[in-house]
């Protein structure tokens, strides 16, 4: 399936030329391996890949003993992978082999020696993985400073469309936002792509069978093995956290159930803190699992200077599986329960999944997660709860973050916003209302169709 990334990938290679290697950070099966290998099949001569998985022991030993004897390193690899890699015949070429260092986590020795291997410059680089940064994977090695690191995520709300076999309506969804102007006839069928978009989620594979079968028990079934492989990766590398990361991880949906979505700790343990539970919500964040909404206490720019690390809000990484999370009874998320979902005939509080999708769009489209939060026993004009806030791209003194208020159903109510505009009004670019009707603009507010959202 075509994935933005694969841009991003081309820019690398014609533009670094090899002085670093690419680094693809990603939750398990969204789709890494995949491009990759793509990738190197489309765009150069020859490449060799190592499942570092899955890979006999004896490769990881080659990373210990032929550091010092590259050729005798690359004639090891060449004879396991069987593979004939072909250097560089200048150093301002672009390369012609690729090797591709996967689930690089479970070497870091190879991840180390990347230094050497950029360096020497025969080929390209690229290593893919996940909990890149827990404590495990980076003990006792340096890391490089010859690596880009980008991050990648489930399939996007274009890329969904692009699966469904229409490259036409994100174009016209960007003009119109860019008009300001409203959908009209094309809201109803660009807002039944995003319902499809959100309950099947964008792990790959599940879009891929949505594609295919238009079976939701199919659909599902494939969803629940991405979450057994989660459950599975937390009992085998969460160490000495791994109570409290399984514990965070199967509270989720409670805890986006509920209206305050703030994340409870006395919920997982009485009289827990965060300082004992910080490491296995980092365990979590690092795996992509989960998406980390922070408070910034003052709307302002740098919220990141005003974050608040012991309150947080936990969306989960992909909404399409917290559906299957969520609705857990039988072991199957039946079609039925899907077909209600699609038609918004379900009697669930459906404000947990707008508010996770917008999160994981948020979140897709580069920006970091953070909430407003203010309380006043006295004052009422003081009590507010923003659901986001961004940052625009343009850095000025005044006027770069816009609150942003998710809504679902038909009848809601924005008081909390209209509080905020009033009392920050001269810090705050364009306020957002994100919600399932048509585009439109009303007193300084733009109320945008949820499918609207990766273009903030």
């Amino acid at each position: 399936m075509k994935r933005k990334i694969y841009q991003q990938l081309l820019d690398w290679k014609h533009d670094r030329r090899g002085e670093v290697a690419l680094l693809i950070e990603g939750a398990r099966r969204i789709g890494k391996s995949y491009i990759v290998e793509e990738f190197a099949k489309n765009e150069y001569d020859s490449y060799l890949l190592i499942d570092f998985s899955r890979v006999n022991p004896k490769v990881i030993e080659f990373f210990v003993l032929y550091l010092d004897d590259l050729d005798m390193l690359f004639t090891s690899l060449e004879l396991y992978g069987k593979k004939k890699l072909i250097p560089r015949k200048n150093p301002t070429d672009e390369a012609s082999s690729l090797i591709i260092f996967d689930e690089i986590q479970f070497c870091p020795r190879a991840r180390s020696a990347i230094k050497h291997l950029v360096a020497d410059h025969r080929f390209d680089y690229i290593e893919t993985g996940s909990l890149i940064s827990i404590k495990k994977n980076v003990k006792d090695i340096m890391l490089p400073s010859e690596e880009h690191a980008i991050e990648m995520y489930p399939m996007d709300f274009e890329e969904f469309l692009w699966a469904m076999g229409d490259e036409m309506m994100m174009p016209f969804i960007k003009m119109q936002f860019e008009k300001r102007k409203p959908m009209e006839a094309f809201h109803r069928k660009a807002l039944d792509y995003f319902r499809q978009y959100m309950i099947v989620g964008g792990m790959p594979q599940a879009v891929q069978t949505y594609v295919d079968t238009r079976d939701f028990d199919k659909v599902d079934e494939r969803k629940r093995d991405i979450l057994s492989i989660y459950r599975n990766d937390i009992r085998k590398y969460a160490d000495n956290q791994e109570t409290k990361v399984a514990a965070i991880f199967e509270e989720l949906p409670g805890q986006l159930q509920k209206h305050e979505k703030k994340f409870r700790l006395a919920d997982l343990q009485p009289h827990a803190r965060m300082r004992d539970y910080s490491e296995a919500f980092f365990w979590l964040s690092d795996a992509k699992i989960i998406n980390c909404c922070y408070n910034s206490t003052e709307p302002s720019i740098g919220l990141k200077l005003n974050e608040e690390r012991t309150t947080l809000k936990c969306y989960m990484g992909d909404t399409g599986l917290l559906i299957s999370h969520a609705f857990d009874e039988r072991g199957i998320v039946t079609s039925e329960l899907y077909q209600k979902l699609m038609f918004d005939k379900l009697e669930v509080n459906e404000g947990m999944l707008v508010e996770n999708i917008v999160a994981q769009m948020l979140r897709a489209a580069g920006h970091k997660l953070y909430f407003f939060s203010k309380y006043s026993a006295k004052e009422a004009d003081e009590r507010m709860e923003i659901d986001f806030l961004i940052a625009k791209p343009t850095i000025t003194s005044r006027h770069n973050i816009s609150p942003i208020e998710v809504k679902s159903g038909s009848h809601y109510t924005i008081t909390s916003l209209k509080k905020c505009i009033k009392k920050y009004d001269k810090q705050l670019a364009t306020p957002y209302v994100l919600h399932d009707k048509d585009l439109k603009v009303e007193d300084g507010i733009m109320y945008l169709p949820l499918y609207m959202t990766p273009l903030l």
